[in-house]
């Protein structure tokens, strides 16, 4: 695999000057926010992707496909992405940095560790846990009362057993028992305010709003009474510049934030957003799983929050997934079969409606497979033509750049055709129930909304303390439409229920969650981590490398 071009070539293409240039090695940097100060900005669009199933979708592999489109046929084009995860990689997924040529590289580093954004995350989220238990250690005021601390620890790994723990156990001088538990770091506030965040300033009086409990009194305590706030920003000082490496093909890269959009808000940072804009007349980012994941969160809390709009919005689909949401086992996807494909057409149908609630028109990209059939493909480029859907064809995994002109010209002339902001879907100022249920409705066919007595009563509370003018950023199972992850295709006549509310105070946003979605996953029962090793100095068994 080839090694790509110094990242300070890179970075000199760009215009980006050496001095706001911070090298992690010859293939990796860093990018302070300064080298965006006073340049304009080009437009953006959106890849994201119809219900994701075992089959797989491509979203990332689209991204990335399309860019390298977009600069074989001449355009100035860059990439912004999240980073991955050391949970998915060692678990079920196994990078997430693309695949076949579309990738981005240094492949292995980016998958693993890179530049350490997710540990000074981790360790920042876990410093404020440990000023909480020592504040309550000390009797420091305000008091917290260890019933009611919300902060919980976060780890980057998939870990199941950590999800409900007990701390302060051992006697009087080992703190305060108390339940408490671990999230995965993606699905951490820290996480999202660092990827929500418009500057250090901005950055700042985020972490100081962070809600880590309540006092004796009911009182919410912050961690700006906690003192935590500088450390915390000491911590950050690097994690929050962007991070630049490249393309396989060469494309300029950033890749900053990684929020997972089943538990989290599913977007790669604003700063990275806002510094590939700067540098480029076109910016490629995604937003997933599915659209009624994580590009409704894309829309409604990171646009909303940020100014962002969209020049095009892409959805992804493949002819196995389609299969699979048409009723095919997965064993028997490769076989020819173009009526499960338009029997699985109600699925990407469903999330046109969703792209078009928010008053954009996507272009369908069929991420195309070697088993795929000509009669299979002419069955959604016919369903594309009667919904008068531009739609292109994309063999971007076999073929990198060249197998995406096709969709790269397809975008950019519908982009010039077609130039319309975007209508949220709902008000921030609206009740909370109203904002979950025109989401649950509207993106997810939902008939009700159902909210638990627990909920009720954590959704009153949250009004009360001033919380209900935040936007809603719904945890879902992803792999359906409904919150049942069994549940394929486009359902209907279903309820959604709402167990419980959790609050991002810092981040911007509530969080209900639905039906048994967990922010801390379990290992599958063949972990990709079985297949890894590092030999002769190389490491084997990562997905992608």
């Amino acid at each position: 695999m080839t090694s790509g071009r110094p990242i300070l070539e890179v970075a000199r293409e760009l215009g980006i000057a050496e001095e706001h240039v911070v090298p992690y090695g010859s293939d990796k940097a860093k990018v302070r926010l300064a080298a965006m100060q006073g340049r304009p900005q080009g437009r953006l669009v959106l890849v994201s992707a119809i219900t994701p199933t075992s089959a797989g979708e491509g979203k990332t592999t689209t991204s990335i496909g399309l860019a390298q489109g977009l600069a074989r046929i001449g355009e100035s084009v860059c990439l912004a992405l999240r980073e991955p995860s050391l949970g998915p990689t060692f678990g079920k997924k196994g990078g997430a940095t693309g695949g076949g040529r579309s990738i981005v590289i240094p492949t292995v580093d980016i998958n693993l560790h890179f530049t350490g954004d997710f540990h000074a995350i981790t360790s920042a989220n876990n410093l404020l846990a440990a000023m909480v238990d020592n504040h309550m250690y000390h009797r420091k005021t305000p008091e917290i009362d260890p019933r009611r601390v919300m902060w919980r620890r976060v780890i980057d790994l998939n870990d199941r057993a950590l999800r409900h723990t007990i701390v302060g156990l051992g006697g009087k001088l080992q703190g305060v028992p108390r339940e408490t538990g671990f999230d995965i770091t993606p699905a951490s506030e820290v996480m999202a305010i660092l990827c929500l965040a418009q500057g250090e300033d901005d950055l700042r009086r985020r972490l100081g709003r962070i809600l880590v409990g309540f006092n004796y009194q009911e009182e919410p305590v912050l961690a700006s009474d906690l003192g935590a706030v500088g450390a915390m920003m000491v911590l950050l000082r690097d994690a929050i510049m962007p991070n630049l490496v490249q393309s396989v093909e060469g494309v300029p890269t950033f890749i900053h934030g990684g929020p997972f959009a089943n538990i989290a808000h599913g977007c790669n940072s604003v700063l990275a957003t806002r510094m590939a804009m700067a540098h480029s007349d076109w910016t490629i980012t995604e937003a997933g799983f599915g659209f009624d994941l994580g590009a409704e969160k894309f829309f409604d809390i990171k646009c909303q929050s940020a100014g962002l709009d969209t020049a095009a919005v892409v959805l992804v689909a493949t002819i196995r997934a389609l299969k699979r949401h048409g009723g095919v086992a997965r064993k028997e996807i490769g076989e020819p079969d173009a009526r499960a494909v338009e029997r699985g057409l109600p699925n990407l149908h469903k999330h046109v409606q969703n792209i078009r609630a928010f008053g954009e028109i996507p272009v369908v990209a069929l991420n195309r497979f070697g088993s795929d059939t000509a009669d299979e493909i002419e069955v959604v480029r016919d369903a594309c033509a009667e919904e008068g859907l531009p739609f292109a064809v994309s063999n971007h995994f076999e073929e990198g750049g060249d197998g995406a002109v096709e969709l790269a010209r397809t975008v950019l002339e519908h982009a010039e055709e077609h130039q319309t902001r975007f209508q949220p879907l709902y008000d921030w100022s609206e009740p909370i129930p109203d904002k979950i249920g025109k989401v649950a409705r509207t993106m997810y066919g939902a008939d009700e909304v159902v909210l638990s007595k627990l909920a009720e009563r954590q959704m009153k509370r949250l009004t009360e303390l001033g919380y209900g003018d935040l936007p809603v950023c719904i945890a879902k199972a992803p792999t359906s439409l409904t919150d049942d992850p069994r549940i394929a295709g486009r359902p209907e006549g279903f309820d959604v229920t709402v167990r419980s509310f959790e609050l991002s105070a810092g981040a911007g946003f509530v969080i209900p969650l639905l039906g048994d979605v967990m922010r801390m996953p379990g290992l599958p029962r063949a972990p990709q981590a079985e297949a890894m090793d590092l030999v002769d100095g190389e490491t084997v068994g990562l997905m992608g490398a």
